[in-house]
């Protein structure tokens, strides 16, 4: 019988912290009357820092620009244009930064799986990847794009699928996003929650069929189509206008025991690892809540939202390296979920070597 493990993974982020720099810049956008429900936002986001491609302004800069270079400037927010020119410039380079650290990059690649939602350019992400990694020209490639925050879990999918169907393969699943490329000039509260959650980072990992790291047990997708308008995320003039509607938390809550239990066939107690998306303090409350897990449960997922924020995609898989440095015992067993447009739950099941 053909099994497929994921072996390791590593993670990245850019230089730049930008938390209380955001938040700071979120309020200006505001009436006086709302500030301090912005800041109440900020204290209970449950994030210490964050960090983004973009270079917040210094004290010489004016104080209506959000970065150095003023491309974020009140009044004058970049193009879609500008924006993708950024990503096709920074992508890459971060994406890079999270596969360089993998051990074993030396033996052959066979295949690379990119998964992205907040950038297009071509040649692409796989493409550049492909160059700076000295990959083989052979290298088959598959793009996950516009998938949102479960991408990853998609992207272990296809990897998942390749090694079970090519016992040799050894695939490659890189996840980068630049969240903060899409910052909206806006006074509407649901959409500043960008500014208080949302970041940038990368993860790379190795999927094969060599039996160390967690074994690959099972996938199983949710679909809440009545909860559809939720979360989008649709393609605007100035970027990418995301919509996080405060009744996630809710719709999620209700929604997942019966995920969980399909996924693991009601076996939810003998759960010995969670892996959840850290979207955001309160989803993770909701999820805690929900799935009826003590607080410890959720360690790993909100040490990645208190450290890094809700980067996308990649957010699951730095939950996934936390819990894989924590060296679990062999045999635990763990469930990994992450959430996005649709409303749609995706989930994997893993068992640690």
């Amino acid at each position: 019988m053909s099994r497929a493990f994921l072996n390791q993974v590593t993670t990245a982020v850019p230089a730049f912290e930008i938390h209380s720099h955001f938040g700071n810049f979120a309020k200006m956008m505001v009436s006086d009357r709302e500030r301090p429900l912005v800041d109440r936002m900020i204290q209970r986001s449950g994030i210490d820092t964050r960090y983004a491609v973009i270079e917040p302004r210094d004290e010489n800069s004016p104080q209506d620009q959000l970065d150095r270079a003023g491309v974020f400037t009140r009044g004058n927010f970049p193009t879609t244009a500008t924006r993708m020119e950024i990503y096709d410039r920074e992508a890459c380079t971060l994406a890079r930064k999270a596969a360089d650290q993998l051990d074993g990059m030396d033996d052959a690649i066979s295949h690379l799986v990119v998964t992205s939602c907040t950038g297009f350019s071509a040649p692409g992400v796989d493409l550049q990847l492909l160059e700076r990694l000295g990959l083989p020209l052979t290298t088959q490639r598959t793009m996950v794009g516009f998938m949102g925050c479960y991408a990853a879990i998609n992207g272990l999918r296809v990897a998942d699928a390749i090694v079970r169907a090519d016992q040799n393969a050894r695939v490659l699943v890189v996840s980068v996003e630049l969240c903060s490329l899409h910052l909206q000039e806006t006074a509407d509260i649901e959409t500043l929650l960008s500014f208080m959650i949302f970041a940038d980072g990368a993860s790379a990992a190795l999927v094969s069929a060599e039996p160390h790291g967690v074994e690959l047990t099972g996938f199983r997708t949710a679909l809440m189509p009545a909860a559809r308008d939720l979360i989008t995320w649709h393609i605007g003039d100035q970027g990418f206008d995301m919509r996080l509607s405060g009744e996630v938390p809710k719709v999620l809550g209700d929604a997942l025991p019966g995920a969980v239990d399909d996924l693991t066939g009601n076996g939810r107690q003998s759960i010995d690892l969670w892996a959840i998306h850290p979207g955001g303090r309160s989803i993770l409350d909701a999820c805690g809540r929900a799935l009826q897990r003590p607080e410890s449960d959720l360690d790993a997922s909100r040490t990645v939202l208190r450290q890094y924020g809700n980067m996308s995609s990649p957010s699951i898989m730095f939950v996934m390296a936390e819990l894989m440095r924590r060296n679990p015992p062999p045999g635990a067993s763990g469930l990994g979920m992450a959430f996005g447009p649709g409303l749609t739950a995706e989930g994997f099941t893993f068992v640690a070597v």
